[in-house]
């Protein structure tokens, strides 16, 4: 994919609520629901995460506006319990999407969170798939995007210290040794939207596998300039830095939100004319 000049310079933009800013009667919605990686992510001290839910609008034009539902910590089953869901559904218009993506937090072993994949982690995709088909929307499954984990050889993973790592200031030496190779974390999680979009026939967009080939393709350490990784006295909402691999700053989030735009343009008919030509080039 090409990222032109203007969408390099788009870096700076902290949030774009919308595709466009006069909405006509006929706007298509595009309903996000999932958890912290999609989510929208506050601005105030010059935070730089970003879930890449929040930065999907500067890739869309025309009648469309994304509402991003997705909420930091949340798995498929809390978001249902919370009464998210219904709230999701009291808003879904005949011609809107639906784009459902969770895992993260479904593997944690919480029980307000946990659910078994291929099992009640399955139930509550099918639930979110059905429901929204009911009211006249498509929905699109995503799996989990993958997590920055380049354990060295019989090292630590970086999904070991996942809760842990906000407490590690960047550059110290006690935050495990890398190695070349990026390690999967999620499991079955990945496995079971693809397995649901197949009995269910409906459209897959496989988020792990283009993140992984992102991460992969940079390394170990280019990577590194996607993800929540923060010097010292760089920004006042972390002063004292902070090292996170499965949350994206505004670069990744930018570069994640264009690969699943270029899935959903590749997979979803009619879901290309939205697409701003400008700013993507379509694979």
């Amino acid at each position: 994919m090409k990222f032109l000049p203007t969408l390099f310079a788009a870096l700076a933009l902290p949030f774009c609520a919308s595709a466009q800013q006069s909405e006509p009667t006929d706007t298509v919605t595009v309903f996000m629901i999932g958890d912290s990686t999609m989510a929208n992510k506050p601005l105030s001290k010059e935070n730089q995460e970003r879930g890449w839910g929040q930065m999907l609008p500067m890739y869309l034009t025309g009648p469309v506006k994304v509402d991003n539902h997705a909420v930091n910590g949340r798995s498929s089953k809390s978001f249902i319990d919370e009464g998210r869901w219904d709230k999701v559904m009291k808003k879904i218009r005949p011609g809107d999407y639906v784009v459902i993506q969770f895992g993260h937090n479904d593997e944690k072993p919480k029980a307000d969170r946990h659910t078994d994949p291929g099992s009640t982690f399955d139930d509550n995709l099918r639930k979110f798939v059905n429901e929204s088909r009911s009211k006249g929307a498509t929905p699109i499954l995503m799996n989990s995007i993958v997590r920055r984990n380049f354990p060295a050889p019989d090292g630590q993973a970086a999904a070991e210290t996942d809760d842990k790592q906000k407490s590690f200031q960047a550059g110290k030496k006690d935050y495990p040794a890398e190695g070349e190779i990026l390690v999967e974390t999620h499991g079955d999680y990945i496995v079971a939207p693809r397995n649901v979009a197949e009995e269910l026939a409906v459209f897959f967009v496989d988020m792990n596998a283009a993140t992984r080939e992102l991460v992969q393709g940079l390394g170990t350490e280019r990577s590194k300039a996607l993800f929540m990784w923060i010097p010292e006295n760089t920004y006042e909402f972390c002063p004292k830095g902070k090292i996170d691999n499965t949350h994206l700053n505004i670069k990744g989030a930018i570069q994640v939100a264009g690969l699943a735009v270029d899935g959903m343009a590749a997979t979803v008919p009619g879901f290309r004319r939205f697409v701003r030509p400008e700013a993507y080039n379509l694979k």
